[in-house]
């Protein structure tokens, strides 16, 4: 059971990385693999600092108010690009636009 435990959060983050990698092409999939890697940094960082002192959940607390940023951020942006060109595919004829 410890071995499972401690496997799953360490491979966590390889899954948004994958999904970056195959849907590259997708702002709104891009930002979703971004949340998807905050969420998963921060629960690595709390189960692996559980038995520490109190200073770690401050800096949790600190990353995922840093993941909300972005997210706010990169909606935004997602809406301004979908706005322009109605799309959010990545293509180079919409980046020679800007």
């Amino acid at each position: 059971m410890t071995f499972i435990s401690s496997s799953i959060p360490s491979s966590a983050p390889l899954i948004p990385i994958l999904t970056m990698i195959l849907q590259r092409k997708h702002v709104l999939m891009a930002l979703l693999a971004f949340e998807a890697m905050i969420l998963s940094l921060t629960y690595m960082l709390l189960i692996s600092t559980q038995p520490l002192n109190g200073n770690e959940l401050f800096l949790s607390l600190i990353l995922l108010s840093f993941g909300a940023c972005e997210a706010s951020l990169g909606l935004a942006v997602l809406v301004a690009m979908t706005r322009s060109t109605g799309s959010d595919r990545i293509s180079s004829s919409s980046l020679s636009k800007c």
